[in-house]
């Protein structure tokens, strides 16, 4: 019997580490682009959009992973300040996806950084689904 216990909370454990480390802030930003229209989301959309490359106002072609990179448990690097970004992942940066107003900041400056505008609310779902499952 406690051969079972033990193997139910080895899955459990394996279970917890493997899901997505969602927030309440995540949460509701997420209930707020349903709510605004967003009726499916699509988090291999937004892995394949992380890096699909735009021409920038200044020429250059950018991208999300042109400053935070493809692997998201790392760093990355502002491209033209050089600035350290710190990890994507919630897995191994707890402050990440926990504030609503930051993360609406962040999609908004960064889309137009790297895209030349605003993100959707569809891309924002997608992004954010993708995101939080890092």
């Amino acid at each position: 019997m406690n051969k079972i216990f033990s193997m139910l909370g080895l899955i459990a454990c394996v279970v917890a580490a493997t899901t997505a480390h969602a927030s309440p802030a995540s949460d509701a930003l997420l209930a707020g682009y349903k709510a605004a229209g967003v009726s499916k989301v699509d988090a291999a959309k937004a892995k394949q959009d992380w890096a699909k490359e735009v021409k920038g106002e200044d020429g250059t072609l950018m991208s999300c992973a042109t400053c935070h990179g493809t692997d998201l448990s790392k760093a990355g690097k502002h491209n033209k300040t050089s600035k350290v970004i710190q990890p994507m992942s919630a897995k191994v940066n707890a402050e990440r996806f926990t504030d609503e107003k930051k993360i609406e900041k962040w999609f908004k400056r960064n889309c137009k950084d790297a895209w030349g505008r605003e993100c959707t609310v569809q891309e924002k779902a997608d992004f954010l689904t993708f995101l939080i499952a890092q």
